[in-house]
């Protein structure tokens, strides 16, 4: 039976007197800084230095070197997965390890000799800092990973409350289940959502529809984004009565027609590729490499030419259009 926790499962006692090290200062690492020293926890941050650390000095922290984060009670990871394996980091055998994702844990890049877990935001790290501060919180994934000193649980709960990730409620997972997932909406479900569009996209065009009108349905209107804005707050069948008639009948009268394609069995293979370890050799070697498949991928996806026309549409279209007086 899947485990749901909040605030009342976490005794903030659980850090008392503890030293947290939190090891990087970017996307994650700010918000997870800034949010435990405004919860009361004793933080400092570790990183190398360059700017993060910089930032990290204007921000009030005392910023040390990462080999000296090896001394903390608690050490939040909050680096690249990549990156992680290596950290030279020296954990006491009485320390709690805590990392923002299940992959290093999940497939061996890291099995440091105490307590570790994870404690997963289902939130970007920007926003971990904003929710905090608006005082709604956030979803998280919890998990121990290994627990030697019978401490690991209390203490990466009290971590959890501490950011704010048990206040919209936490599931408990293991590492394995939470990369399994996270990795499977990346490489399983994203790219099915991608090649949805672009198939839509083609069709519409096909019609005489002008790619501008396509791409202000799907993305610039916001109609979307805000119809699965009420998904989450009221429920994909709740949220139906907002939808007129002929959406309905439509919606509705079509939802199977898509039923003969085989998608489940691409995912399948997808995911067994994460769940095997495969993906995860494969991108260690990507690193090792120095990335050079990647920043092909990046080229193409990324191109001037394709960033210029979203550029030039949101000056025209949006939120974001220059109006003239």
């Amino acid at each position: 039976m899947t485990v749901i926790l909040d605030e009342r499962d976490a005794d903030p006692a659980a850090l008392d007197n503890q030293h947290l090290a939190v090891v990087g200062y970017g996307n994650q690492g700010r918000s997870w800084a800034l949010n435990l020293r405004d919860s009361g926890a004793n933080v400092s941050v570790h990183v190398r230095a360059d700017q993060t650390r910089d930032s990290a000095v204007a921000d009030g922290f005392a910023a040390g070197s990462l080999e000296a984060a090896s001394d903390a009670d608690v050490i939040c990871l909050l680096v690249p997965d990549d990156v992680i394996p290596a950290l030279a980091l020296s954990p006491r055998a009485d320390a709690l390890v805590i990392v923002a994702s299940g992959y290093t844990l999940a497939f061996g890049r890291l099995d440091p000799p105490c307590d570790s877990g994870m404690v997963a935001p289902r939130m970007l790290g920007p926003e971990v800092r904003r929710c905090y501060e608006e005082g709604v919180g956030f979803i998280t994934a919890v998990g121990v990973h290994k627990d030697t000193t019978g401490t690991a649980r209390a203490r990466l709960l009290a971590v959890a409350r501490a950011i704010g990730g048990l206040k919209q409620g936490a599931i408990e997972m293991t590492p394995t289940q939470e990369a399994v997932l996270d990795l499977g909406v990346e490489q399983a479900f994203s790219p099915a959502m991608r090649r949805v569009s672009e198939s839509f996209v083609q069709v519409m065009l096909e019609f005489g529809v002008p790619l501008e009108a396509i791409v202000t349905e799907l993305v610039l209107s916001g109609e979307v984004e805000r119809t699965y804005r009420l998904v989450r707050l009221e429920g994909g069948a709740a949220q139906m009565v907002y939808h007129s008639p002929t959406s309905q009948y439509g919606q509705l009268s079509r939802s199977g027609s898509f039923d003969h394609l085989d998608v489940p069995s691409k995912m399948r293979d997808l995911v067994d590729e994460i769940a095997s370890g495969r993906f995860a050799d494969e991108w260690d070697a990507e690193r090792d490499a120095g990335y050079p498949r990647l920043e092909q991928l990046r080229e193409k996806a990324m191109s001037p030419e394709i960033l210029a026309f979203e550029a030039d549409l949101r000056s025209k279209l949006g939120e974001l259009a220059v109006r003239g007086d």
